[in-house]
C-alpha cells in the first residue's frame, strides 16, 4: 500500500437486481487528496463512492477505507465521514444555528454549543445565524450544508455535485473551503458531471456505466488518452462542422463558443483530413491542449449504457 493511502479498495461490485452498476472498481486515494468520480448521470459515480465510505453495502469488495474493512466495518468508516448530498437536505423553517445544534446533538457530539460557535465563525455564518435556511440563496445554503457535515471533524468528505447551481463567486468560495480543508489531511471524494468542478480535483476516476475508464492526476488525463485537438474560428463553421464529421481520423467534433473543437486518436491522420480547410481564408486554425471536456466526451461515446 502506498504512504498515507486512506483508501485501498479492489473488487467493488454492486448489482440491482440483473443490471451490475458498479462492476468490479478498483482506487486508491492518498491522505489529503481531491479525488473526482466523473461521469454522466446514472453511470454509478455515488453509488460507488457511498459503498467505499461506507454508506451503502457492497455485493463484493476488498480493501479498506481509512484503516476498516469497506465489508464488515462500515459502521466504524461512518463515523468518520461527511456527506453533503447533491440537494439540499437540511431544515428550512430552522435556522442555521438550529441547523447546526441539530446536527451536532444528532452526532452526540461533546460542548456541541461551542462546536456550533466555532462553526459559525469559521464559516461566517454567524452574522446570518438566526436567518431560516429556506431564506438563503443557493450559496448560503451550501456553505450551511458543508459546516453541517464538518462539525464533527470527518477525515473522509463526500460531496455529490457540490455546486450545482451556485454563482461563479460562491463556487470559488467553496472551492477555496474545500482545499483549505484538504490541506489539513481531510481527503475529499467528489462526484459530479460538471467539468468546473472536476477541474478542482488532484486525481479523476472517470467512470462510464459501472466502469472505470481511466484513473489518473487530473493534469495528465489527456496525455493518456491521447487525444489530438485542432481548435477553429471563422464565420462558417456549421457547413465545416458537417463537412468534417465522420471523416477518417476525426473521432469527435464539439462545439465550443465561437470555435470548433476537432479531436482524434491519431494525430497524422486528423492531421490529414483537415488539411483541405487549413487554407481557407475563412478559417483560423491551431493546434489547442486538449481539455477535460473532449477527454470526457470521447470516453463517454465509446462506453454502453448498461440499462439499455
Amino acid at each position: 500500500m502506498m504512504e498515507n493511502t486512506v483508501i485501498d479498495v479492489q473488487h467493488l461490485t454492486k448489482r440491482f437486481g440483473d443490471k451490475t452498476v458498479v462492476d468490479d472498481f478498483e482506487i486508491k486515494v492518498p491522505k489529503g487528496a481531491i479525488y473526482g468520480f466523473l461521469g454522466p448521470n446514472g453511470s454509478g459515480k455515488t453509488t460507488t463512492i457511498r459503498m467505499i465510505c461506507g454508506l451503502l453495502s457492497a455485493d463484493s469488495a476488498e480493501g479498506t477505507c481509512l484503516g476498516f474493512d469497506v465489508l464488515t466495518e462500515s459502521d466504524k468508516i461512518r463515523e468518520q465521514v461527511g456527506y453533503m448530498t447533491q440537494k439540499f437536505s437540511l431544515y428550512g423553517d430552522l435556522t442555521i444555528k438550529e441547523n447546526l445544534i441539530f446536527m451536532a446533538r444528532l452526532r452526540s457530539l461533546k460542548n456541541y454549543r461551542q462546536v456550533v460557535d466555532d462553526a459559525l465563525e469559521e464559516y461566517q455564518l454567524a452574522p446570518r445565524a438566526n436567518q431560516l435556511a429556506d431564506q438563503l440563496s443557493g450559496g448560503w445554503k451550501q456553505r450551511l450544508a458543508l459546516a453541517a457535515c464538518s462539525l464533527h471533524s470527518p477525515a473522509l468528505l463526500l460531496l455529490d455535485e457540490p455546486t450545482a447551481g451556485v454563482d461563479p463567486k460562491a463556487r470559488r468560495d467553496f472551492w477555496d473551503r474545500i482545499r483549505k480543508l484538504a490541506n489539513s489531511g481531510v481527503t475529499v471524494l467528489v462526484s459530479t458531471h460538471y467539468m468546473d468542478e472536476a477541474v478542482q480535483c488532484d486525481n479523476i476516476a472517470f467512470i462510464a456505466y459501472g466502469k472505470k475508464l481511466i484513473d489518473a492526476p487530473s493534469g495528465e488525463l489527456a496525455s493518456r488518452v491521447g487525444l489530438t485537438t485542432w481548435r477553429v474560428e471563422g464565420k462558417k463553421l456549421s457547413p465545416l462542422y458537417s463537412a468534417l464529421q465522420g471523416e477518417n481520423g476525426i473521432n469527435q467534433i464539439a462545439r465550443f463558443g465561437s470555435a470548433l473543437h476537432v479531436s482524434g486518436i491519431d494525430a497524422g491522420k486528423l492531421e490529414a483530413a483537415i488539411a483541405p480547410y487549413r487554407d481557407d481564408s475563412a478559417y483560423d486554425w491551431s493546434l489547442s491542449k486538449t481539455g477535460l471536456e473532449e477527454t470526457f466526451i470521447y470516453l463517454m461515446t465509446g462506453s454502453e449504457d448498461n440499462f439499455q
